[in-house]
């Protein structure tokens, strides 16, 4: 099965971080999150990749080429950041030739068992119960367990089982023609042409599509949905290899995932902490953050901080939220 996955979105809830690092290519865990999506479907055995790129593209281009090499792939590249529903129509002719293919989310990162959604008969909807309906698009069910409807972030929520990013679309030429129809008469929603607008349009056409339950989704939007993603990855992979870290007069509190030629000494960190690759960690009690690749901290105290690449921070105890090549020096 062919996996479309659109990264064209500028992230601005992720500001500053995202003015210049493409929100794909945020470290999650000590990876980028799009790394964690493909080798997620790679191990359901796919291996064929098409991204829809946009803002900050050559980057995440970059990226893919020199960490995937082996894997198929294909970029088209989206030039006006119209909504979801025209990235995916722009790349119509990279799947519809398919019997189904698979469109899954640049931001987000599912956990627990896809293999239902994947095998699905049917067009298929992952979805998850939430709290807050109206930040999402939200289905309604008929009798039959089928949509009745869908809606972009209503107002007044009909439903609470939300669409989580990741849809198995089995209907290729009819998802074709419901995205020309709402491209071609201008139905957007919010200002966009939505994907969620295209879906209710073949369900009018008759098309049957159901959902599938998925256990944990973290849409890493946003800095709290990213730490909170960061520990449970850290939880994960601690269970499964272990912490094994030695550095000078540093006290390690799992789970914590340390890259490549870091230099760290006098300090304490954990739990809950990524730090990225040739990082210089001196004097620093951290707990709860992601520090990015090539970060200096010295005598600091971090709690609940995203710390971009390259960025300095000396001699305070905050929560920041700070962006690549960036320096703070609060001695």
């Amino acid at each position: 099965m062919k996996a479309l996955i659109p990264v064209a979105g500028a992230g601005t809830r992720l500001r500053p971080h995202t003015y210049t690092q493409p929100k794909p290519l945020i470290p999650v865990a000590g990876k980028p999150i799009i790394a964690s999506i493909i080798e997620q479907l790679q191990g359901y055995g796919i291996e064929e990749f098409v991204f829809v790129i946009g803002y900050l593209g050559d980057k995440i281009r970059k990226y893919i080429e020199d960490k995937y090499p082996d894997i198929k792939k294909v970029f088209v590249y989206q030039e006006e950041r119209l909504g979801l529903g025209h990235a995916i129509w722009v790349a119509q002719k990279e799947f519809m030739q398919e019997r189904e293919f698979l469109i899954m989310l640049g931001d987000t990162i599912l956990d627990g068992d896809l293999g239902g959604i994947l095998s699905s008969k049917t067009t298929c909807l992952g979805v998850k119960k939430v709290d807050d309906p109206r930040e999402f698009g939200v289905v309604v069910l008929d009798e039959d367990r089928y949509i009745r409807k869908v809606v972009e972030k209503p107002r007044i929520p009909k439903s609470n089982m939300a669409i989580v990013g990741i849809y198995k679309i089995c209907e290729v030429p009819e998802l074709i023609a419901a995205l020309s129809y709402i491209i071609e008469h201008e139905v957007k929603t919010m200002g966009e042409f939505q994907l969620t607008d295209a879906l209710m349009q073949m369900v009018r056409l008759g098309c049957k599509i159901s959902v599938c339950p998925i256990s944990n989704w973290f849409d890493c939007g946003k800095k709290e949905i990213l730490l909170a993603t960061n520990a449970m990855l850290l939880q994960r992979r601690e269970r499964e290899e272990g912490t094994n870290y030695s550095f000078s007069n540093t006290i390690i509190i799992p789970p914590v995932r340390i890259g490549k030629g870091c230099k760290i000494e006098n300090s304490i960190l954990g739990p809950n902490v990524s730090v990225g690759d040739g990082a210089q960690l001196k004097q620093a009690i951290i707990y709860d953050s992601i520090i990015g690749n090539y970060a200096s901290i010295e005598e600091a105290v971090l709690q609940r901080s995203i710390i971009g690449s390259d960025a300095s921070v000396k001699g305070l105890s905050q929560s920041l939220n700070i962006g690549d090549n960036t320096e703070i020096d609060f001695s």
